[in-house]
Parts: structure tokens; sequence; C-alpha cells
């Protein structure tokens, strides 16, 4: 969208004080544990890009609340199975040996947006340490979602989605659908599903030299993601709800529901 786009899709301008009012509005409380998945452009013209609505965000929340984002960087995926688009083949062993480590706070997240990649940035934001599945935040119980973010299986039991659901939290999709929404794969890997196991080496700094770590994760698919969002949506109630943040349209989910939802939808669907 080009930034005339954005003007015409407007009446106003979305400012830092607006969008604070128009999160407050959806249900964003002061305390909560929100994680965000969002998408800048759907916002239509914003006074400050995506640092205004950081800015809103970390208001509306509040310090006594926690902010989430992911940060995950998927240049640090296994180059062989690339596809969009793919590399030649006698790249690959290149890509692997020649990649710089992954260092939490400076490498920047890939493909999640410009909101997120501003979050990161913030000297009082904290990052988790997964070299392609990293998480950023900040708040109130920010050390607790990032600090024990294990290598394997990375969006599981041992990932900040896991601490997020422990403390409660909700899920922002703020103009994006459910195929964005990085919780369901958490209900991934707590299905009882018969799931190919993958692996992939990456650089990591360890005593300040890089090293090359091998981890093991599920075969992930967000294929019909949007189809178990929908079907959590039909029967969530007062789990879900909907509202416009500037001129995107904004889902307030709960976090567990939506997941344990989705355990059994995966179970008898998939």
């Amino acid at each position: 969208m080009s930034e005339a786009d954005a003007v015409d899709r407007v009446a106003e301008p979305a400012t830092v004080s607006t969008l604070t009012e128009e999160f407050r509005a959806l249900g964003v409380e002061a305390g909560e544990v929100v994680l965000v998945h969002s998408s800048l452009s759907s916002l239509g013209w914003v006074a400050g890009d995506a640092q205004a609505v950081v800015e809103a965000l970390r208001n509306a929340v509040t310090p006594s609340g926690t902010l989430v984002m992911p940060t995950h960087t998927t240049q640090y995926s296994d180059p062989a199975v690339w596809s969009n688009p793919p590399v030649p083949d006698d790249w690959v062993d290149t890509i692997r040996s020649s990649r710089p480590p992954f260092r939490p706070a400076a490498t920047p997240s890939r493909g999640m947006g410009a909101i997120p990649e501003c979050f990161r940035t913030y000297d009082d934001v904290v990052r988790s340490s997964h070299p392609v599945y990293s998480f950023a935040a900040w708040g109130a119980d920010a050390e607790a979602v990032v600090s024990e973010h294990g290598l394997d299986y990375g969006l599981g039991e041992d990932s900040p989605l896991a601490t997020v659901a422990e403390l409660g939290g909700t899920v922002l999709l703020l103009g994006v659908g459910h195929d964005s929404n990085t919780s369901l794969h958490l209900a991934e890997y707590r299905a009882a599903l018969d799931q190919e196991t993958t692996r992939n080496t990456v650089p990591v700094l360890e005593d300040g030299d890089r090293v090359q770590r091998e981890y093991v994760d599920i075969d992930q698919s967000t294929d019909d993601f949007p189809e178990v969002g929908a079907a959590f949506e039909q029967q969530a109630g007062s789990a879900v709800t909907t509202g416009t943040v500037s001129v995107a349209t904004a889902r307030l989910v709960s976090q567990p529901e939506l997941v344990d939802f989705a355990v059994d939808w995966f179970e008898a669907n998939r």
C-alpha cells in the first residue's frame, strides 16, 4: 500500500492518543498480558508510523501489564526447504556455514511487520534467545515470558506462548487473521497427532563464540489456521471481542480458551 493510499483510507490520522483510546475500547486493560500480531498498513495513515502503535499499546497495557510480540527470524530456518523463493541447491551449505550468529539484541526480525520490529528495539524490551522463533516482551512479566525459551520445539511447552497461556493472556489480532496467530502452533504441539519432526542447525553465540546448534521441531502447518479460528469465534462468546482500531478490524481473544479449543479441533479434523 502506498502512503497516498493510506491517507485516502482515513478521515483523519491515527495518533498515539486515538489508538490508545481505541485499544481500551476494544477491551485491552491495564495489567493484562497481551500477545500482539499486527499489520501497520491495515490501520491507514498513522502519525508516527509503527512507533505510535507501540506507544499506544504500552499506554493501554501499562507497566503493570505485559506486552508480547513475535520477532521471528526465518532467515535462520533450514535453507534446504525454503520455497518462497527457493535457493539453488549449491547455495545451501554456504548459507548454513556463513550466517552470522543470532544475536537477540541485534538480529532483525523477518516477515513479522513494522510494529514488532520497532517494538523489539526499545531499550526496556527483552527478547527470547530462540534463533528462529524469538518473542519480545515488555512490562511486569516480560522476563518470565522470554527467559526460558527452549531450543527444541520452539513454539511448544518451553516457549513464550506457553507462558502467556499460563498467565491467562489474550491475543490481539490487529488487522490480521488467524493465519498469523502463533498461539495455534501451541495447540499443534499439545494435540495428540501423528506429526513428523524436522531438524535444523543454527549459529548462536555461546561465551562470545559462534557455535552451531541443532534443534528438533514438529513439521508445522498453518493451512487450517483460518478454519480453526473461524470455528472458535462461532462458539466463543465473550472469549472474543471484535472491533475497529483506526480502520483496521481488531480481535481480542482469550489465549487459553483458544488453545484448548484448537487442540480438540486439530484432533478431530486433522
